[in-house]
Order: structure tokens, then sequence, then C-alpha cells
């Protein structure tokens, strides 16, 4: 719920600034009519940026590896067996 306040917060607070300076026309009117477009951009990109951190910095875990590996076998095995039962019945 925090987040949700704090998303909910900084919303609002881009709004007030945007329509700020659209009011007091500080900056010209064209640009400041794709101030939004920009910020979902800006948005996108820190997005993409942190996934690539976190893709850089993904723990490796050779134990859970060997495990997945034992796991993979098990199931081809599986499978294998359902083919020859199905075959044979």
């Amino acid at each position: 719920m925090k987040h949700v306040v704090k998303i909910l917060t900084l919303l609002v607070a881009i709004t007030a600034l945007w329509f700020g300076l659209l009011q007091t026309s500080v900056i010209p009117r064209s640009h400041t009519w794709l101030l939004p477009i920009y910020f979902i951009v800006s948005l996108g990109c820190y997005g993409l940026l942190m996934v690539g951190i976190g893709l850089m910095y993904f723990p490796t875990c050779p134990q859970e590896a060997l495990l997945l590996q034992q796991d993979l076998k098990h199931s081809q095995f599986q499978t294998q067996c359902r083919h020859w039962e199905g075959n044979f019945g």
C-alpha cells in the first residue's frame, strides 16, 4: 500500500508541475505538450536499465542448476515411459 501512495504522490506532483508549466509559459507550449511523452519514454528507458542491471548481476546458483538438470532428466524419463505405455496399451 505504501508503494501505491508513493506512486500516486509522484504522479500528482508531476501533473501539477506540468500544469504549472502550461499556465506560466516558461517553456514554449509546443514543448510543454510533449513532456508526458518524454516522461513515458524516460520511464521506459529506466525500466530497461533496471532489467539490464538485474540481468548483469543475476546470482549464479550452481546447486539449483544441478537440481534443475536432475528434474529435467526425471521428467524426460517419465515422458518416455508414458510414450512406451501408450504404444503397448
